[in-house]
């Protein structure tokens, strides 16, 4: 193949992702979400190809006067967005965010509390992700099945009975508020500190849908900004704690990261500004529609083990799809069909299931950032009925969710610059299409 094939073999590629992802398929996954086109020409930018090791004005890089300026801007805006004192705005993901939190309040072989795995923790907070590669050991919290939450009453005498360094709560199945008061109150009476990963949730508690641990007490949060949040790849840390916030900011540069991919800053600023101006307004749509989807779901046949909590107050649900062949069949045939979710382990599941869980995780931050409302997340459960439960062909289903899709596919709750406008100007979005 000369070089000529393989350059048109990629731009094929790019072009038939972003016609796939952007025109013809419902993405559902919780962890997704879209930039407005605004801040998608921030994100194109010289900074891209720029290094700025070190925090604004004190660099060991020259050439970042205007780089500073947005970092330092960005700091602010999610600093009056989040109703925080101190942002740390250079990870480059939830991971790095949550690696220089851990480093800095766990030693190798202290103890940390976390949420069950099953339950919803991140892989990075448990012994096989981050936490395990720096030697902290993860116990887990225990868990009220009941109530799809930490068992508060038995995590308060477990607290005091380990002492751990640390206690972090949040999750990646995160349908309700986690006890952050309560448990925040008993990891300080042992000397510990709490740590709350919003990484699903930071767009909602900027809508004002979700409380903010930092006001609830917890010592300091960390999160991603690209899920319920609609930014760029990356990450943050926030807190009111200065003497806290000084440490970590040490640890991020140059233990956990050299360059931070400068170009999120301008896409994230520009995130902000919008959050702050159309964040209630999405954010409050977002929970509206993963609830009407979950009861849309139940109408449909398919079993939604918190129904009888009111499904969620979040961006997401889960299905139980053991009957219909388990977590794995469920989503590739959906795939097929152009709705793409992922597997994903229920309480009940054991560790070593993860390649094949009992359930399925949908969510709804991406398709109501198109647009879509209760109806339309009606319209996708029957959809995933006819694939799942009347066993369809997914590709005649398929052609349905295309025809579906046409109808969303363009951001809301953000600043849509007409393209005319944005080629006027010295930014451009050079995406494939």
């Amino acid at each position: 193949m000369s070089l000529r094939e393989d350059l048109i073999k990629v731009l094929e590629l790019t072009r038939a992702h972003n016609r796939w992802r952007r025109f013809e398929a419902i993405n559902l996954i919780p962890s997704e979400n879209v930039m407005s086109p605004l801040a998608e020409a921030a994100y194109f930018t010289d900074m891209m190809h720029r290094y700025a090791e070190g925090k604004p004005r004190k660099r060991y890089y020259q050439g970042l006067t205007y780089v500073d300026e947005v970092e330092l801007l960005v700091m602010d805006l999610m600093s009056k967005l989040l109703e925080v004192r101190f942002v740390e705005p250079r990870p480059i993901s939830g991971t790095v965010a949550n690696a220089a939190v851990f480093r800095v309040l766990g030693r190798p072989g202290d103890k940390a509390l976390i949420a069950p795995v099953q339950a919803g923790a991140h892989v990075s907070h448990t012994k096989f992700g981050t936490l395990g590669a720096l030697g902290i050991e993860h116990i887990e919290l225990p868990f009220d099945r009941e109530r799809w939450n930490v068992d508060v009453d038995k995590a308060v005498k477990m607290v005091e009975e380990v002492k751990p360094k640390f206690v972090t709560l949040g999750g990646s199945v995160y349908m309700f508020p986690h006890p952050t008061k309560e448990l925040a109150n008993a990891a300080h009476s042992v000397g510990a500190k709490l740590i709350h990963d919003v990484a699903h949730v930071l767009g909602l508690i900027a809508g004002k849908v979700w409380p903010n641990p930092i006001h609830e007490g917890a010592d300091v949060a960390t999160s991603s900004t690209h899920k319920t949040f609609p930014g760029p790849q990356g990450g943050i840390i926030f807190t009111n704690d200065e003497e806290l916030y000084k440490e970590i900011s040490k640890y991020i540069f140059p233990w956990f990261i050299s360059n931070h991919h400068l170009h999120r800053l301008p896409a994230t600023a520009v995130t902000a500004i919008e959050m702050l101006e159309f964040g209630r307004e999405y954010a409050e749509q977002i929970v509206k529609n993963a609830k009407a989807f979950a009861q849309a779901c139940v109408e449909e046949g398919f079993k939604v083990p918190t129904e009888h909590l009111g499904f969620t107050q979040s961006h997401m649900f889960v299905i139980d799809v053991r009957e219909l062949g388990g977590g794995t069949k469920a989503a590739t045939l959906l795939e097929q069909a152009n709705i793409i979710v992922n597997k994903n382990l229920l309480p009940w599941d054991p560790p070593e299931a993860v390649k094949d869980p009992s359930g399925i995780r949908l969510g709804t931050p991406e398709m109501t950032r198109y647009g879509m409302k209760e109806d339309a997340f009606k319209e996708i459960a029957k959809l995933m009925r006819e694939v799942l439960i009347d066993k369809k062909d997914p590709q005649q289903v398929k052609k349905k969710v295309i025809e579906l899709r046409k109808n969303y596919v363009e951001v809301k709750y953000g600043y849509n610059i007409p393209k005319e406008e944005l080629e006027k100007t010295p930014i451009k979005i050079p995406m494939l299409l």
